[in-house]
């Protein structure tokens, strides 16, 4: 059974974007209870949302003062160039707005389920995945999506002891007032989405909030190596523990040189000479990330260990497509920016 978001029984939410990630929470909504008022401009998606029952009502028409909440497609400016008008009505009337990962993260809160939040310009796909494969391979009860793969809210049901393995966007991030991971993480930040965020400060910002609300009892994991990543360390560690990683020469809790992941702390390591889906300095970061998450929730080394060598790897994200001769083809076409 997927998502059904009881937090919102009895109340009346707005939804702009009927995507698939926008119709599954529409449908989360009414089978938690609530009144949804569905929209999206383009008419093609509103047509195919009507004829499939959800409630679709055109949100141009509706006076936002009656609105508890306003869910926004993460796709849709919130701030920058400039503010939707749903969103414009929204701010006027005062009403929340949120996305549907924020919905998640309120039906999680009480159930004893874990949320594990990824973030980051580059990698975060790949270190939810990998981060996800290793807690499964340990026999852990894992949900992966967000912004990879499953949409929040058609993943499975919560119930205590599930660990919800969530890539979150900065996008989503933005609309994730209460958002409060047991365990966060934060791979990098190099110039990307600014057309969305106005700058690099408004950028780092954001991601920064991944850690606002932690405090002792959960764990940020965060890079040093760029200056952006460093800055947010240092902040959060004053309100959260903090467990540090690098692929440089960082004074870190975790490192790597890319054959193995060590910590620092306990002298514990992890080979990667095996992990053949885990090639290379960036996929080292990737690895530190997903041991950070691993140990925080019970995994020791050898079970690790075995994650990273089972681990297939994501398609089109440094992937081995073949050989001829000594001369090796990858396909890396999910790179979405220079540094990726």
């Amino acid at each position: 059974m997927t998502i059904a978001a009881h937090s919102f029984k009895g109340k009346t939410v707005g939804v702009f974007g009927l995507g698939r990630s926008g119709n599954a929470t529409v449908d989360a909504l009414v089978r938690g209870g609530a009144d949804v008022l569905a929209w999206d401009d383009a008419p093609a998606a509103a047509d195919k949302a009507a004829e499939q029952g959800l409630p679709v009502v055109n949100l141009h028409g509706v006076d936002f003062t009656t609105l508890d909440s306003f869910v926004l497609s993460p796709g849709v400016p919130l701030t920058h160039p400039e503010p939707h008008w749903s969103v414009k009505k929204a701010l006027a009337c005062g009403v929340e707005i949120i996305g549907d990962t924020e919905i998640l993260a309120r039906e999680l809160a009480g159930t004893g389920a874990k949320l594990v939040a990824i973030t980051g310009t580059n990698g975060k796909s790949t270190t939810t995945a990998l981060a996800g494969h290793v807690l499964a391979s340990a026999g852990l009860d894992v949900a992966v999506g967000g912004n990879i793969g499953t949409a929040a809210l058609l993943l499975p049901a919560p119930v205590a002891g599930k660990v919800y393995v969530i890539e979150l966007s900065s996008y989503q991030i933005d609309l994730m007032p209460s958002l409060k991971p047991d365990v966060g993480i934060l791979m990098n930040l190099t110039p990307d989405h600014l057309d969305r965020h106005g700058d690099m400060a408004h950028y780092a910002a954001v991601k920064a909030r991944m850690f606002a609300l932690q405090d002792q009892d959960d764990l940020a994991g965060i890079s040093l190596d760029d200056d952006w990543c460093a800055r947010i360390a240092a902040d959060a560690a004053k309100h959260t523990a903090l467990s540090s990683f690098s692929v440089g020469t960082k004074d870190a809790a975790v490192k790597s040189d890319g054959d193995r992941v060590s910590d620092t702390r306990d002298g514990t390591s992890v080979s990667l000479t095996q992990a053949r889906a885990l090639r290379g300095a960036h996929n080292a970061q990737n690895a530190c990330a997903a041991y950070i998450i691993a140990r925080r929730l019970g995994l020791d080394a050898d079970q690790i260990e075995q994650g990273f060598k089972s681990f297939p790897g994501l398609e089109h994200r440094m992937e081995e497509i073949g050989s001829a001769g000594r001369v090796v083809f990858i396909n890396d076409s999910k790179a979405t920016n220079a540094d990726a």
